[in-house]
């Protein structure tokens, strides 16, 4: 299992895309450009860097939702393009600011900006919505625990046997209720 883990982390970064696993997905968040709206947002609190910025929504969304580098990266680059931030080095890092502009462009959106910070905070309360944060929740334990440390062949058979586990209690439910 780590080692699929690893090879599909590999494989999702080496193309640029991502198709199922890692961190970086999990229930679909924002509409398409709602997710410029926070990061606009978050660096109107404060100067961040890329990775910062994704930290700072992960943490947001309660850990149920991280965007990718790869939805961060190329969304500074429009930002900057706009005119809607500005970046300046810092160390090796990008450190990335609003701009004038830019907090001109968050006054003027203020409402749509309020109801995505709303629908970040609260993902999908109850129901389906929350059966899905909850299984990403796991998947993202199962991902770091993995990840985490040199590899451990004891930890990762631990981790098979509590996923197996949950699978059968799952899986017989509808038996167990029955009873």
């Amino acid at each position: 299992m780590f080692h699929f883990l690893r090879h599909h982390r590999v494989h999702m970064h080496a193309h640029g895309h991502h198709h199922g696993g890692g961190r970086e997905r999990g229930p679909k968040m924002f509409d398409a450009g709602a997710l410029r709206y926070v990061v606009l947002h978050l660096i109107a609190q404060k100067p961040r860097h890329g990775y910062e910025l994704i930290k700072e929504i992960e943490q947001l969304a309660g850990g149920g939702y991280a965007p990718s580098p790869g939805a961060i990266y190329p969304l500074l680059a429009m930002l900057l393009d706009l005119g809607h931030i500005d970046s300046s080095a810092d160390g090796n890092k990008k450190l990335h600011t609003i701009t004038a502009e830019g907090q001109a462009f968050l006054d003027e959106n203020r409402q749509l900006l309020d109801a995505i910070l709303a629908r970040l905070h609260n993902p999908g309360e109850g129901g389906r919505g929350g059966l899905r944060t909850a299984m990403h929740a796991l998947k993202v334990a199962v991902i770091e625990q993995a990840r985490s440390g040199p590899h451990d062949d004891a930890k990762v058979a631990r981790i098979i046997a509590i996923l197996q586990r949950a699978m059968h209690d799952i899986t017989h439910l509808d038996q167990d209720g029955a009873r």
